[in-house]
């Protein structure tokens, strides 16, 4: 298999579009994830808030649809490495998808944070 580090930065590039690519097409999560993210990048642009909020956001939406990559990632390797179930492959699995709850979870506060910032302006 050829060595994808140190290749020229457009490769690269090709790589991590292609990995976003199948997981959308792939896994409905992602697709949510994405859909979201869309929702809320219109959302923005209806309710103008300062550009701090708008880095806030897209921050935290830009973290959530990163967990929920690894967590695919992470899922297709167990799987593959140990398609069989295993209480240890389980249990990396679930610290996987606790990984996306808590990014959720943290976009969802910046998302409320943002609500009272707007309704108290």
């Amino acid at each position: 298999m050829a060595d994808h580090k140190n290749q020229q930065f457009l490769l690269r590039l090709r790589f991590a579009l292609a990995g976003l690519g199948h997981a959308v097409r792939t896994e409905s999560s992602v697709k949510i994830q994405v859909g979201a993210f869309i929702l809320v990048i219109l959302a923005l642009a209806v309710l103008r808030p300062t550009p701090v909020w708008w880095a806030l956001v897209l921050l935290a939406s830009s973290g959530v649809i990163a967990a929920e990559l690894l967590n695919t990632a992470v899922e297709h390797l167990a799987d593959h490495l140990h398609p069989e179930v295993h209480p240890s492959i389980r249990v990396v699995k679930d610290c996987a998808a606790a990984a996306v709850l808590i990014a959720v979870l943290g976009a969802v506060a910046v998302g409320i944070a943002l609500a009272v910032y707007l309704i108290k302006k």
